[in-house]
């Protein structure tokens, strides 16, 4: 075996197993969806539920009350088995946590521009949630890879029409 098929091998060679990072993983889990759970709680209500509806609180304390208690199993197995093989992952490439990084400041900046709400410009009011839903596609298909202009423009326009027909217009829920 030449030195070059040690370095192919090597190349696609799992990560190792890490019980610290399956507990870790654990509890980042747990404060998340507890952290869920919580604001959950303080969703406001125009009228409480009578005994027996559904108030605007329920699904979403019921998917809080289900990731709580899965975050709760996931910790218990990473505390109490051994950490499971990563044969299937490939080694984190260069690269890798700055996409990450760039990830979470898109996602920000989406959220910080989608808060405005809506401008007027010109005695026009022009709402801000088509525009930044569609620049957030282009820019995450930008950081993941994604080069040809066309098809950038006309997936990035295609979703946020369909997300903004479906939940503003059909759905009417305010975006």
């Amino acid at each position: 075996m030449s030195t070059s098929d040690t370095v192919e091998q090597d190349e696609h060679q799992g990560e190792a197993a890490s019980r610290p990072l399956e507990i870790a993983f654990g509890l980042v889990a747990l404060a998340f969806t507890a952290g869920y759970l919580f604001l959950t709680t303080q969703i406001g209500l125009r009228r409480e539920a009578a005994p027996g509806q559904i108030d605007a609180r329920f699904w979403p304390m019921v998917i809080g009350v289900t990731g709580v208690a899965v975050a709760i199993l996931i910790l218990v197995v990473a505390i109490t088995r051994p950490a499971p093989g990563r044969e299937d992952l490939d080694r984190v490439r260069s690269g890798g946590v700055i996409r990450v990084v760039a990830t979470l400041a898109i996602a920000g900046v989406f959220i910080a521009v989608w808060s405005v709400g809506s401008v007027i410009l010109f005695g026009y009011r022009i709402e801000i949630f088509p525009i930044a839903a569609a620049l957030l596609m282009a820019a995450l298909m930008l950081v993941y890879g994604h080069r040809r202009w066309l098809s950038l423009i006309i997936y990035s326009v295609a979703v946020t029409a369909f997300v903004y027909v479906v939940f503003g217009m059909l759905l009417r829920i305010p975006l």
